[in-house]
């Protein structure tokens, strides 16, 4: 990945999550808390796939992706607006696991040494 391309993802993720927090009205969205993790970019700048997480059960996580999807267009809109970039990504939502997947193996470490506390 280039210099350029890390640099903006890095920015599209700061700009999104803050326009996420701030300006998307959707109630689907603001359910839970909602984290951007990553941006990645094509090669060409033309598309953007924008991790989230999401601390919540699976029906909540359905609902944020799509409230996501429908705010795209605008979130689109206010990138333009607020980035000097010669072209905006089309923004795609994926959830990332990853927040989730640590989470829980923390909870499993965290009651191995606990049990193992108890026997000594």
């Amino acid at each position: 990945m280039s210099r350029r391309t890390n640099r903006v993802n890095e920015l599209l993720r700061e700009e999104l999550s803050g326009l996420i927090a701030r300006e998307v009205k959707d109630p689907r969205v603001s359910q839970g808390l909602t984290t951007i993790t990553e941006v990645e970019v094509s090669p060409d700048l033309r598309r953007a796939t924008v991790f989230i997480s999401h601390l919540g059960d699976e029906a909540e996580r359905g609902e944020v992706l799509k409230g996501l999807q429908q705010a795209a267009r605008f979130l689109h809109g206010e990138l333009l607006h607020r980035l000097s970039l010669r072209t905006i990504p089309e923004l795609t939502f994926r959830f990332d696991p990853s927040i989730e997947r640590g989470a829980r193996l923390a909870s499993l470490i965290h009651e191995v040494s606990a049990d193992g506390d108890g026997k000594g």
